[in-house]
């Protein structure tokens, strides 16, 4: 039997679960066969790879001299697949422009200008509510272009292979009916909204976390909070059922006014990704991220809410 890859996973994850029974269910696999496999490896490889009985299974010698190498082939083999498909994505590709992101208030204003500075060059987006799911979508060589959220300074999602690059920071505002008690003031304690039901867009990060953790810190627990799309927060904050939750550059809506929270408790941060490998995006870094931080800018603009409060406090806004 020629050793595959697939024999070196499998000894990897053995060794990574520390028992056959979890690395079998780690794998897909009924324990007999994997137990089966195990021993057609140990045999192509000239002795046993692990010592087992009932407390799991520990790695003789050999065996750790198989993971030493395991550990080294594996992770460049992916790095080559992934390489390749990059190279190839940008290779068959007339000038476009393939951006993902979550459902931010950016990725318009990047798409605009895109489509008026490159008439002929395609331009596609993928949304999705998971940076994750971005961020791997990034490194496979399937986007060019990311913009995401980052909550606080949590940081962004792959970012040990990935370069990001920060836009801008903003405080997180809150939504409320153009007809609430406390529309009319500049400014609000998160404590005075503590009997209201709360909505916001879900994610994968630690924004909901963090969100409970401040209305901890005023006193109160949430009633509740509705977890649903743009839009949906939008009415529910127009027909009061709900305070909205938003960054603080959130486009102007009828009905409703958004309006800073006092110490500004949760901050949100506009990222742009790339791969450092990527011919198409290094490229176009420079002029994607112009574009990009002129729609923020934009952004900033149009918020009769945001831009005044931002003269006040430098900490916020774009970052250069």
């Amino acid at each position: 039997m020629e050793l595959e890859l697939r024999h070196l996973r499998t000894v990897r994850a053995i060794a990574d679960t520390g028992s056959l029974t979890k690395a079998a269910a780690a794998l897909g696999l009924a324990q007999p066969a994997l137990s089966a496999q195990l021993r057609r490896i140990e045999k192509a490889l000239g002795g046993p790879l692990f010592d087992r009985d009932h407390t799991g299974a520990r790695p003789t010698a050999l065996g750790e001299l198989v993971l030493d190498r395991a550990r080294v082939v594996l992770p460049a083999v992916s790095e080559l697949q992934e390489e390749a498909v990059r190279f190839a994505n940008a290779s068959a590709a007339v000038e476009r422009f393939r951006l993902g992101g979550t459902h931010g208030p950016l990725l318009g204003g990047l798409v605009d200008r895109l489509a008026a500075a490159h008439p002929t060059a395609p331009v596609t987006t993928y949304t999705s509510w998971s940076v994750s799911e971005i961020a791997s979508l990034l490194v496979d060589g399937r986007l060019d272009f990311a913009l995401i959220g980052a909550c606080g300074e949590s940081p962004p999602p792959l970012a040990d292979r990935l370069h990001w690059q920060v836009i801008g920071v903003d405080p997180v505002f809150v939504m409320l009916p153009e007809d609430h008690r406390l529309a009319g003031l500049p400014e609000l304690e998160l404590s005075d909204l503590s009997g209201e039901c709360w909505a916001d867009v879900p994610g994968d990060g630690c924004f909901a976390d963090c969100f409970t953790t401040a209305c901890a810190r005023a006193g109160f627990t949430p009633v509740s909070v509705y977890e649903t799309d743009t839009s949906s927060v939008v009415h529910l904050v127009q027909v009061g059922r709900a305070i909205g939750l938003c960054r603080a550059t959130f486009p102007p809506a009828p009905g409703l006014v958004t309006r800073p929270l006092a110490g500004s408790p949760l901050t949100w941060r506009h990222l742009l990704g790339r791969h450092p490998r990527s011919p198409t995006a290094q490229a176009a870094a420079g002029a994607v991220s112009g574009h990009t931080r002129s729609a923020y800018a934009e952004a900033v603009r149009r918020s009769d809410s945001y831009a005044p409060w931002l003269a006040a406090h430098p900490r916020f806004g774009p970052v250069s």
